[in-house]
C-alpha cells in the first residue's frame, strides 16, 4: 500500500482573504490558488476566529450586511475555524510581536496544529513558532511536494 503524505495545515492571515474577496492586485491571483486548495480538500485551512467578525464588518462597510454574512457562510463551507479562547490569549501575551492581533493569529496557528501561516506580512511575525510565509512561497513548496 502506497504511504501518502499527510495534508498541509495552513491558518490563512485575514489579508489574505481580503486579497481574495476585494480582487486585490497583484495579489489576487496567487491568493486565489491558495484557497482553491483548501476549498478542493488539497489542503487543509483555518482561519482565526477572531478574523470572521473583522471580515464581516469589512464587508458591510462597502456592501450590505446579508452580503457580509453570505461571505462568512461561504468560508465556513471551505475553512475549519481556530478557535481563540484565553489560553490562545495567554500565549499571544507572551509572543513579543508589535501587534497583538498578529500574536493572537500566530497563537491561532500553533493552537489548530497549522504546518504555516500564510500572510503577506511576514515581517509582522517576528519571530516566527512555525513556517510564516506569501502564498507564492506555499504554493511553491507545495507543487514541489507532489
Amino acid at each position: 500500500m502506497k504511504n501518502t503524505p499527510a495534508k498541509p495545515v495552513i491558518l490563512i492571515d485575514l489579508n489574505i482573504l481580503l486579497d481574495v474577496f476585494y480582487k486585490r492586485e497583484p495579489f489576487y491571483e496567487l491568493s486565489a490558488r491558495v484557497l482553491g486548495l483548501i476549498e478542493s480538500g488539497k489542503v487543509i485551512g483555518f482561519v482565526a476566529s477572531h478574523s470572521l467578525p473583522t471580515l464581516f464588518n469589512i464587508i458591510k462597510k462597502d456592501q450590505t450586511a446579508k452580503n457580509a454574512k453570505a461571505v462568512v457562510s461561504d468560508l465556513l463551507q471551505i475553512f475549519k475555524v481556530a478557535s481563540v479562547d484565553q489560553s490562545t490569549i495567554k500565549q499571544a501575551l507572551i509572543l513579543d510581536y508589535n501587534d497583538f492581533e498578529d500574536a493572537v493569529q500566530m497563537s491561532s496557528a500553533l493552537q489548530c496544529k497549522a504546518d504555516y501561516l500564510i500572510t503577506r506580512n511576514i515581517k509582522d511575525f517576528q519571530p516566527p513558532l512555525i513556517p510564516v510565509m506569501q502564498p507564492v512561497e506555499f504554493l511553491a513548496i507545495y507543487s514541489s511536494s507532489k
